[in-house]
């Protein structure tokens, strides 16, 4: 596409809350983002319940590594064709055709890609649980004798489950381009909850090995009641149940056509992912656990205020692209605005994982088989995370922005340029240089995360650069992170004091606490300073505490 002149003003590189004039969008994106982030916040919660009793039973043990490394194969291709993949080639196609009123075909396509998608589920599951023992060669050298049949037995079990979890995509696809956004994104709870109910259960009963074993037949369980969750919403939307192959051959191969760069992307994700689990299964016993561990953690702020923005978001910049006169100002406005709400919330959560990463890791996991010498090795895998977690979630809005516009090419292009210096630097900072600095070597973990950020920041300078010389500038202003990250850095510190005198109340109870200050200070500073990205939050409160008193 060619470059498109900018002819609005571009929101302010300082820190005040000056806007761009708006340009004629669809209202309610905050709403509908509201409603990611709440079916988001209900399935980390979930999921951070599930982790805390999977570290309560199995901590940092060869059980815990084999699960983990084996829930990672399968997930390959749930990310290769699932929730991520129909969001960049699905989704803008679909919502195109509502916009245009074409709704008839739309649901034909729907139908198309769903069919399709199954095919292509079932000949991959089914070769999956063939390969087991292969794939773990590949992805696990370091796994030998009992730990290696264990994982591939976990393996076999759970590749069904995430042929599963690519259909509940389909259905967040549909549901997502006709915003209803909140069923989809809440769906998970009914995973973890069959997967909770098994640790429960089995883990007074079972040995480690035996525990997750019986968590892996929970998770085909959880998944096939994470699809009844959206089933009902999403047929009601699907009016039309026939297919007709030859009129849809042409949406179907624009589907198809974006559907490649971005599965090769993912795959590209996916390397770093593996060369991840490959360098972590080479480390000393807990790496791999400790890497999940952290991973769930850094997933959350990503999810909640990254993935929530670009989610809700996407549909509506796929509809602007159908109205070329004001493409440009309205992919602006809503990049801008949508970037300065990630900021505020993904920067206090990175300074947490800086700074305080220990408490985190302790009032999330810390019990039972899980010991505070885990949370310290949990706060050295979460503090590389923090490097890269800002230029993580605002590349999400970046990504979303190419995917309305069709360009799937582009994202792929930095997400190999990012896979390829996460390979290099990852190998670089677990392995050898443990050994220049002279710390244990189960401190490269810490590594592969850091590495991953410092790579992360390359990808989001290039996805900007390039999205702004096709629509203009955009951005958040450096006075505006400055005066974020001066407010986290402020109640960080705080905390960091009032965890001092408060470890004599438990990892629980006084991480809670000392968390609890970080955020009241932080919000407090914003509220003081008028920050504007507080208000919709604040306006929301207040209509509730008036409702309630109604």
């Amino acid at each position: 596409m060619a470059e498109v002149a900018s002819n609005q003003p571009p929101l302010e590189s300082g820190g005040g809350p000056a806007r761009p004039s708006r340009p004629v969008v669809q209202p309610g994106g905050a709403g509908r983002a509201g409603l990611v982030a709440a079916g988001v916040l209900l399935s980390r919660i979930s999921g951070l319940v599930r982790a805390t009793f999977f570290a309560h039973f199995l901590g940092n043990s060869a059980a815990a590594d084999a699960f983990q490394a084996g829930f990672r194969i399968p997930n390959i291709l749930q990310n290769l064709l699932g929730e991520g993949v129909l969001s960049a080639s699905f989704i803008p196609v679909y919502s195109k055709l509502l916009g245009e009123g074409d709704e008839e075909t739309a649901d034909m396509v729907a139908w198309g890609v769903g069919a399709m998608l199954s095919l292509a589920v079932a000949i991959l599951v089914a070769l999956g649980i063939f390969a087991a023992p292969y794939l773990i060669d590949v992805i696990a050298p370091g796994f030998e004798a009992d730990k290696r049949d264990l994982t591939i037995q976990i393996v076999r079990i759970l590749f069904p489950c995430t042929g599963l979890l690519v259909m509940s995509a389909w259905c967040l696809g549909v549901l997502n381009s006709h915003h209803k956004f909140f069923a989809s994104y809440a769906a998970p709870v009914a995973m973890n909850a069959a997967m909770i109910a098994a640790l429960i259960y089995y883990g007074p009963r079972r040995s480690q090995d035996g525990l997750t074993i019986m968590l892996s037949w929970a998770s085909i369980v959880g998944a096939i009641l994470q699809i009844l969750v959206q089933l009902p919403q999403t047929l009601a939307l699907m009016r039309k149940h026939g297919i007709d192959w030859q009129r849809i051959a042409a949406p179907l191969k624009s589907v198809f056509n974006n559907l490649t760069p971005v599965v090769a992307s993912k795959g590209a994700v996916n390397v770093s992912a593996y060369i991840d689990t490959v360098l972590a299964s080479l480390l000393p016993t807990g790496a791999v656990a400790a890497l999940n561990y952290g991973q769930i953690m850094y997933m959350m702020p990503i999810s909640l205020f990254g993935f929530s923005v670009a989610a809700s978001e996407l549909p509506t910049m796929s509809r602007a692209a159908a109205s070329p006169d004001q493409m440009a100002s309205i992919l602006r406005y809503r990049l801008d605005r949508g970037l300065r709400q990630i900021a505020f919330w993904v920067v206090p959560s990175a300074a947490v994982f800086i700074l305080l990463g220990d408490v985190l890791s302790a009032v999330l996991f810390q019990s039972g088989a899980f010991k505070h010498a885990d949370a310290i090795y949990v706060w050295s895998v979460v503090a590389g995370s923090g490097v890269g977690l800002l230029a993580a979630t605002m590349g999400r809005l970046y990504n979303s922005a190419f995917y309305a516009l069709w360009d799937t090419r582009t994202p792929l292009r930095f997400a190999l340029i990012r896979v390829g210096l996460t390979v290099v630097l990852g190998y670089v900072f677990a392995i050898p240089l443990p050994h220049w600095i002279g710390i244990d070597q189960k401190w490269g973990v810490a590594g592969l995360t850091a590495s991953a950020g410092i790579a992360g920041w390359v990808e989001f300078a290039l996805l900007r650069w390039a999205l702004n010389r096709r629509i203009g500038r955009t951005g958040v202003g450096g006075r505006f992170l400055a005066s974020l990250w001066a407010m986290a850095l402020l109640a960080a510190a705080v905390a960091f004091v009032v965890k001092t005198h408060t470890m004599f109340l438990g990892p629980r109870l006084g991480g809670l606490i000392v968390l609890g200050v970080l955020g009241v200070i932080y919000l407090g500073l914003a509220w003081w300073f008028e920050v504007t990205e507080l208000k919709p939050y604040l306006d929301r409160a207040a209509r509730f505490i008036n409702a309630r008193r109604r």
